[in-house]
C-alpha cells in the first residue's frame, strides 16, 4: 500500500474498478462508488474525509470547480457518475484538468486500471451514453451522392 495516492485518484480507481466489474452498466450511484472506495481501502480504512466530497464535486468535469479542476467523472444524471472521456462537456474551468492518474504514481496493483481507461474506456471510437450526442450523424444518408445546396433546392422546387 502506498502512501502517496492522491484522494482524486483513490476515486477515479473506485469508479474504474466498478466500470471494469459492470461492464454492462453507463453509470454508477455516489453510493456505490463510496461502497467501492471503501471496499478497495487503497490508502486503509476508514476513508479519508476527502473522498466523499471528491465523488461530488472536485472530479466532476461538469461541475464548476471548487476548487478541484480534476476532471476524473462525469456526471450524466443527479446523483450518477461515471469516468471521464475525451469528448465528454465540462466546465470551461476544467477544460485542462487531470482526467485520470499518472500511472507510476500507483501502487503496481492498480496500474493496470490506467491502461484499460486509455486503450478501452476513453477511446471508445467516439461511443457515448449521451442520448442526445448519440444522434451525431444520423440521416447522413439523406445527402448522399448530393451537395446540401442541391438537396435544399430539390425540397423548395415546388413551393412557387
Amino acid at each position: 500500500m502506498s502512501n502517496h495516492v492522491k484522494v482524486a485518484d483513490e476515486v477515479w480507481l473506485a469508479t474504474a474498478a466498478l466500470h471494469q466489474k459492470h461492464p454492462d452498466q453507463a453509470d454508477f450511484s455516489v453510493g456505490e462508488i463510496m461502497a467501492q472506495a471503501e471496499a478497495d481501502a487503497v490508502m486503509g480504512k476508514p476513508l479519508r474525509p476527502g473522498v466523499r466530497v471528491h465523488v461530488h464535486l472536485h472530479c466532476v468535469a461538469n461541475k464548476a470547480p471548487n476548487p478541484g479542476r480534476y476532471r476524473m467523472l462525469y456526471e450524466p444524471a443527479p446523483g450518477r457518475r461515471r469516468l471521464f472521456r475525451p469528448g465528454d462537456p465540462c466546465h470551461p474551468r476544467r477544460s485542462t484538468g487531470k482526467k485520470a492518474p499518472a500511472r507510476d504514481a500507483l501502487p503496481a496493483e492498480y496500474r493496470d486500471l490506467v491502461d484499460w481507461y486509455s486503450q478501452h474506456y476513453a477511446s471508445a471510437n467516439g461511443q457515448t451514453s449521451d442520448p442526445v450526442l448519440a444522434l451525431r450523424g444520423l440521416g447522413k444518408e439523406v445527402w448522399a451522392g448530393e451537395d446540401a445546396d442541391a438537396y435544399v433546392q430539390r425540397q423548395r422546387a415546388d413551393w412557387r
